[in-house]
């Protein structure tokens, strides 16, 4: 009995602290990878034992699956549109708060994408061309406007393989099963795009704004976690991150 206690009164410091670890779990759009990992590991410097997951996917499904329950405490979407929703739908423990306005590119790893523009994917020589599947991705329906507002939409499109979320479409054109993608510039600016093709900025006039939010969910109402890194993204800290990889922050005005 005597050991008993003596193992339980060394134990017990570590057994409080397992159950009272802070967790959070992101659901975050696919364009945030390299960015919102380095943000993360920023993050978690300053806040040792803090457990913080991320999910990454196409911010449509992650809309989906949360108006279906699914266990997220944060969700950073491509679109502002989905948080709204859920603060809408009473599905929020926050109000939603703008973190940046992305932008779209062309990009390539076998051609010099630097020197093409959208006419240039009608050459009979790109047969395959990859972007995010409109029907749930953010990233696709802006390229899929751009597309149409230069008129080549018709043309282009029995020509698209479509990538679930924009990193698969990315990952796409880097593996040859597509030439060409249209996909997000903080992917074509992280290092493992960055050397290995060039990219063109598609004209931000040819599309809707690409304005994204974040919003903590009913789930983490109670989460002091949760809480801690949504005021953390409106740091200098994370702001220099998004800057880094071509997000143009809410209030300032993005290049042409």
């Amino acid at each position: 009995m005597r050991v008993f206690r003596l193992l339980f009164l060394v134990c017990w410091p570590w057994f409080a602290t397992f159950a009272n670890a802070e967790k959070v779990t992101i659901a975050a759009a696919a364009d945030l990878k390299f960015a919102m990992d380095e943000i993360v590991s920023a993050f978690k410097s300053t806040n040792p034992g803090a457990d913080v997951g991320v999910v990454y996917g196409s911010s449509g499904n992650f809309y989906t699956q949360l108006k279906q329950g699914a266990p997220y405490d944060l969700f950073f979407s491509a679109d502002i549109a989905y948080p709204r929703d859920l603060v809408n739908s009473g599905l929020a423990a926050s109000e939603v708060k703008p973190y940046a306005f992305g932008r779209i590119v062309l990009w390539s790893a076998s051609l010099d994408a630097s020197r093409m523009t959208l006419e240039s994917l009608t050459d009979p020589k790109i047969t395959r061309i990859a972007i995010a599947n409109p029907k749930h991705a953010p990233y696709g329906q802006r390229a899929e406007e751009a597309l149409r507002s230069a008129g080549l939409w018709e043309k282009i499109e029995p020509k698209l393989v479509y990538g679930e979320n924009i990193a698969q479409t990315a990952q796409f054109v880097q593996t040859g099963n597509a030439q060409v993608g249209i996909i997000a510039l903080s992917l074509a600016v992280s290092p493992e795009l960055a050397s290995k093709g060039g990219y063109w900025l598609v004209p931000e006039n040819l599309h809707q704004p690409l304005e994204q939010g974040y919003v903590i969910t009913k789930r983490a109402e109670n989460n002091a976690l949760a809480r801690r890194f949504a005021d953390y993204i409106a740091g200098k800290d994370a702001r220099a991150i998004m800057i880094k990889y071509g997000f143009v922050l809410p209030g300032e005005i993005a290049g042409s």
